[in-house]
Order: structure tokens, then sequence, then C-alpha cells
């Protein structure tokens, strides 16, 4: 019989074959790997915009949603645990007034979804609340507020939301408030924190409250970690080491400092905060926008955020989208620099709109990411510290601190 293939080469090609295999087995084994991870470990992401996404488009996130990042079914599927839910206020609301109350409103969103569903979703307070309801099957929503303007300055309002659940503030978001400068904001009043900051401050290390250094300026940081007594933490902020020159990410430096004072940075996942050519984008997107905006008088913060990019993407294409791999190396640069107990996952799903990274679209995306811990060698033990445990830890070391210093009432 007349071979049409030299036996060696045919050789070679069934080596490859078998090769190709065995390299198909072992990813299929991974992403099985990955996948039983993300179901028996506590997921905490620190940053998903529902509330107010749901006070603008009403829907029941208790089962699968057409629109948005986040319902129960997803978050089922990609292992979440416990979703921090943002009571985010417009900056804008900080010279018209309504802060508080918008917060309110965006807090009775979050406890009617729970009020809907109880037998899926449960308001956490505290980490011991999160590990009980993740061993009873349900998915936790702590509350952290996106800017501190509801504070309207009263420090007695810091009590109010605490015991409405409110576990963490961010001090400042687009523009600059009465606690702090904003990283966004050119209008620098206080060179950081305000008098009253630094007294916010006090009393949320007092209350049990985390501060947020996310979207504050670097001068506000620093003040922050020499004023507070406790941890703190950055609820959504990535790595500056990669995209050069934009404030709202956090210097190596500063990384360093948070991790010396027991805190955790969360890698957000928006595509800008993730790589250099994703953040140049978005800089001439909001420049453009402000444009449009000045233009329009009836067009407003959230429209800017929603809409413009849309009509951007017209004329300039749409945004380089960042990847797991990319989200990744902020993990792995985190980790270098401090160690792996001060790293941790603040998405901003449904706060990015299009922006997100391909392969973390959506809540169903997180065991890709364990994939791809997994892939570059960190261990079960490691990347359970990634998923949450990290979180859970300086929240613990937040309500200690409050537990041995004074009566929260």
């Amino acid at each position: 019989m007349m071979y049409k293939f030299p036996l060696a080469l045919l050789g070679a090609v069934m080596v490859s074959a078998c090769s190709q295999t065995e390299s198909t087995d072992t990813k299929a084994d991974t992403r099985d790997e990955a996948n039983r991870i993300a179901q028996a470990s506590i997921i905490v992401d620190t940053h998903i915009d529902v509330p107010y996404r749901l006070e603008k488009t009403p829907a029941d996130v208790s089962l699968a949603t057409e629109s948005g990042d986040f319902d129960y079914p997803r978050a089922r599927k990609g292992g979440l645990n416990a979703a921090f839910m943002s009571i985010y206020t417009p900056a804008s609301l900080e010279a018209e007034g309504g802060a508080k109350e918008a917060a309110d409103k965006l807090i009775d969103i979050v406890e009617g979804i729970v009020e809907h569903s109880p037998e899926k979703f449960a308001i956490a307070r505290s980490p011991s609340d999160v590990r009980r309801q993740f061993a009873a099957g349900l998915i936790s929503l702590p509350l952290g507020m996106e800017n501190g303007s509801p504070i309207e300055g009263d420090l007695a309002n810091l009590q109010y939301f605490f015991e409405r659940g409110i576990r963490y503030i961010t001090l400042a978001h687009s523009l600059s408030n009465h606690i702090s400068d904003s990283s966004y904001d050119e209008h620098r009043q206080w060179n950081g924190l305000s008098e009253f900051g630094i007294e916010v401050v006090a009393e949320m290390n007092r209350l049990g409250i985390m501060v947020d250094v996310s979207h504050i300026t670097d001068d506000a940081f620093w003040q922050v970690i020499e004023s507070s007594s406790a941890p703190v933490i950055a609820s959504h902020s990535s790595a500056r080491h990669f995209t050069p020159g934009f404030e709202r990410n956090m210097s190596d430096d500063m990384i360093k400092a948070l991790a010396e004072k027991g805190g955790v940075i969360q890698i957000t996942f928006g595509s800008s905060f993730i790589t250099a050519e994703a953040s140049d984008y978005s800089t001439a997107l909001m420049e453009a926008g402000k444009a449009y905006a000045a233009e329009r008088p009836d067009f407003s913060e959230t429209d800017l955020y929603r809409q413009f990019p849309a009509i951007y993407a017209v004329e300039h294409g749409e945004m380089p989208y960042a990847t797991i791999d990319n989200v990744l190396d902020h993990i792995d640069h985190i980790v270098t620099l401090t160690s792996i107990d001060n790293v941790g996952l603040g998405s901003d799903f449904d706060g990015v709109g299009d922006s997100l990274p391909i392969g973390l679209k959506d809540v169903s995306a997180y065991p890709g990411l364990i994939e791809g811990l997994l892939d570059r060698g960190y261990s079960e033990a490691d990347i359970q510290k990634i998923l949450g445990e990290n979180l859970l830890r300086v929240w613990q070391a937040v309500e200690d601190y409050a537990a041995t210093t004074s009566s929260r009432t």
C-alpha cells in the first residue's frame, strides 16, 4: 500500500492532533474548575449601579432582564454573592438640593427588591450577614453611597444613613462637593478635603462606615490616609500605571499607602480605566460631551453618560474595548506592588454603559476572570481573597474599630 504522506510527517500530524486534544481538554478542565470556584466562593463586587438604573428604567431583577448588567439569573450563573448596590446621587444635586431625598429613594428601591423576592435577596449590614446569607443561598445586597452630597453638611446624616444600611461612602463624585475635591473637577476648592470632610472621615470611623477614596483627588486621598484611624477602600478604581495621567485611577505610591493602611483597591472594569488606548478615547469623548451639553441646556449629566457615547461613536467609532487579560494585568500589578491581600473587584456594572471589557459584559462573567487567574498560576485560596475575602476582612476591621472606640448611638 502506498502512503500519500511520509511516515515521519504522518506521525507529526498525529502528535499535533493529540496535543491539540490535550490542550482543549486542559482548557475545559480549567473552565470547569473556574465555575466550581465561582459557585463555592463568596464573590463580593463593591460597585453595581442597579438602583440608579431601576430608578430610570424599572425592571424586575429577580428575573432575567433584557437590558442592564445585573439580574438574579445572571448573578447566580456568575457566582455573585454580595453585590454592593450603589446609592448614587448626581453631582449636580450638591447645588440644586435634594441629594438626601434622592439617596433615600434609591435605598427604598433596594429594599423593594428584597421585599419582592426574600427567597433570593437580602440586605447585608455586616460581613457576618454576607457569610450567613451565603450559607442560606441568598444574594446579599449591601449598600454603598457614591457621592457624599446626601450628608448635606450635617454629621447626624451619617448616623441616619448608617441606620439605613450604608456601609461605605465615596466622598465625592464628578464634581467637588462640601466634603472633598473630585478628581474629575478642575476646580479644587479645598485642595483635598474640607474641614468638614475631616470630621466626616472621623465620624465614619466611629460608626463603622468604610471610607471610599475612589473619585477623589490625590491630595484628598493623602489626607484621608493621614486622618482615618481605620483601613480605607477604593470601591471601584484601577492602576494608573496602565493609564498615565488619569487621576481617577490610583498611582503606585497611593496603592502602596492604601495597602500599608490595611485597605484594598477594588479593580473596576470599564475599559477606560484599564487601557491607555480606551482612556484616551474616553477623555476625548468627555470633552466632546461637555461641548455638546453646553449647547443643549436640557441635556443632563445622566444623558451625557447614557446617550452621548452612541452619538460620539457615529463619527469616531466605538471605544477600543479592553479584555479580561488587561483586567488581570491590573490585578497582577497590584499583587506585585503590595500583596495578595490588597486587591478585589468593583466592576461598576450598570454604571459604565457599553464600555465594559470583552468577556466581562455582565455579572455572569466572573468565572471567565477566575479562569484567567488560574491560567496565571493563582491558587484557589488566593483567588478567594481577590473575589471577596480581602474586602470582607477590611469591612470587619472597620467594624471592629468602631466597636472598640465608642457607641454608634
